[in-house]
């Protein structure tokens, strides 16, 4: 008897186990330092989150009659809790973790039919949800010494909108090299610049990811922010600061490019990075946080559908239209 399969019959070589596993490589240098410089609290809250995912996929699984250890074996939920983990407050109270965890695996994954069929981010689902719950918790943040305070981004917010100049702010902020160091307050995922964009790095070079997405993110966001700098830099920080005070880079190479919340052609996925960028300076500026990343992923999340379907990449032997090629006419020579 044979066995007839659809087509395509070519395989990319990298299983979804194998993609987790790099993409936690890849976060792996920042993960580390951000502990390193957080100490124990970090260290409790990113094993919460981490088993959080992994019991909450557990119960749903076994409630919809899935097989557990199949599903559990491929990563996904150990790298939703892991990326949770690295956009929270490294002192949140465990929780909050715990919370987060169910909120991501329940809420933004299985409620849609699980691994592949999420149309949201399912840690950003999570992280916006306790952000708007529990705004004290959500944005309590202590520097690497200790102190309780306020990230460079929510320094800025506040400070200019009660008619304050950034150059007043200077002995307040923390220098480039300290941003980019990670020398300052904020979550794992804000203070390890240097270290995510290898991190991103290593991504584009094993081919997991594709430049479009961080390049059309970064390049929009770094465009506005020189722009309106220019206009006034008494009141709109300049580009350094956009660049590595914030979730700009780990929304750019390990949020935003998730293979299955974001458009599938090169087109679309230019346009998502620009709409993400572009939703990011918005909400930083002018809305009412400081940091926009987790929002601005999720609103394209939910054009990504309308995006795939107005770029979906050309099917071989079918126009852009999708209507069928007559070759033997010699009309699509």
């Amino acid at each position: 008897m044979s066995l007839l399969i659809s087509s395509p019959h070519t395989h990319s070589g990298k299983s979804v186990h194998t993609t987790m596993l790099l993409v936690m490589l890849a976060l792996a240098p920042a993960t580390v330092f951000g502990l390193y410089l957080f100490g124990l609290p970090a260290i409790s809250l990113f094993l919460i989150t981490i088993l959080g995912c992994v019991l909450a996929e557990a119960i749903a699984l076994k409630i919809m009659g899935k097989p557990v250890g199949k599903y559990l074996s491929d990563g996904s939920a150990i790298l939703t809790g892991w990326l949770l983990a690295m956009s929270l407050p490294p002192t949140a109270p465990w929780w909050i973790g715990l919370l987060g965890a169910f909120l991501a695996i329940i809420i933004g994954k299985q409620v849609f039919g699980g691994i592949g069929q999420n149309l949201f981010n399912p840690a950003m689902v999570a992280r916006v949800a306790l952000l708007i719950s529990f705004p004290l918790e959500m944005t309590t943040w202590v520097t690497v010494d200790g102190v309780s305070g306020a990230t460079p981004l929510g320094h800025i917010r506040t400070e200019t909108g009660q008619g304050h100049t950034l150059t007043s702010l200077a002995d307040i902020l923390p220098s480039v090299s300290d941003m980019g160091l990670g020398m300052m307050g904020g979550s794992m995922g804000e203070t390890s610049s240097v270290l995510l964009l290898l991190g991103g790095l290593f991504l584009l070079w094993k081919r997991i990811i594709t430049w479009h997405i961080p390049v059309s993110i970064i390049g929009t966001l770094l465009v506005l922010a020189g722009i309106m700098h220019a206009v006034n830099p008494d009141v709109y920080p300049g580009v350094e600061v956009h660049l590595l005070a914030g979730a700009t880079l780990l929304g750019a190479f390990f949020i935003a490019t998730d293979l299955v919340t974001s458009p599938v052609s090169p087109t679309g996925q230019l346009i998502f990075g620009v709409g993400c960028g572009l939703l990011v300076y918005v909400i930083r500026t002018w809305a009412g946080y400081p940091e926009g990343m987790a929002f601005a992923v999720l609103l394209m999340n939910a054009v990504t559908p309308l995006i795939d379907h107005y770029f979906r990449p050309r099917i071989y032997g079918r126009d852009r239209k999708g209507e069928p090629l007559n070759y033997a006419s010699g009309e699509n020579k």
